[in-house]
């Protein structure tokens, strides 16, 4: 099959935008055990660099943004913007340009249990997959500021791993 794209390798890093950067910090830090790799900022330019390279309306500020790096190969780039028309409540899964950011663990329950000790908001108890997902749980909760996050686990594959012809 031939694709628009060659050449493409991997994912190399998640952006993301927070309210509050050290509040962030401490959640990539110290909840999901990143390790903090260094910062850049703040970005502002007076003509059209901002809208032009990033989509946002050419007065805003990038205040600072910070990389993170999770389990040696994830990498989180976390911004924080100063915008007149920030909208400041993520969207959900059901809403266009929704997404999540699934942590694949070890122990999922222990996962769990460690999120609500924190005070952590879990969204309902894990779930079973079923079909090609077989052999898989998982369970979404949410940062501080509201992005959506999933713990998936699969110990010993997915059924679709052990018998991929028969989910055709």
């Amino acid at each position: 099959m031939d694709t628009v794209l060659t050449g493409v390798r991997r994912v190399d890093h998640i952006g993301v935008t927070v309210p509050d950067l050290e509040a962030a910090h401490d959640f990539f830090v110290r909840v999901l055990g990143c390790d903090y790799l260094y910062r850049l900022g703040p970005f502002a330019d007076s003509g059209h660099w901002m809208s032009e390279h990033l989509g946002v309306d050419d007065t805003t500020v990038m205040r600072q943004l910070r990389f993170y790096r999770l389990g040696g190969q994830a990498i989180f780039e976390v911004f924080r913007y100063d915008a007149a028309d920030q909208n400041a409540v993520p969207p959900r899964n059901s809403d266009v340009g929704g997404h999540h950011i699934a942590l694949y663990v070890d122990d999922l329950d222990g996962a769990v249990a460690a999120l609500l000790a924190e005070g952590i908001e879990v969204l309902g108890e894990p779930t079973t997959s079923r079909g090609p997902s077989e052999g898989q749980r998982w369970v979404y909760f949410l940062s501080p500021w509201g992005l959506q996050f999933e713990l998936v686990s699969y110990p010993h594959g997915k059924a679709f791993d052990h018998d991929p012809a028969a989910f055709d």
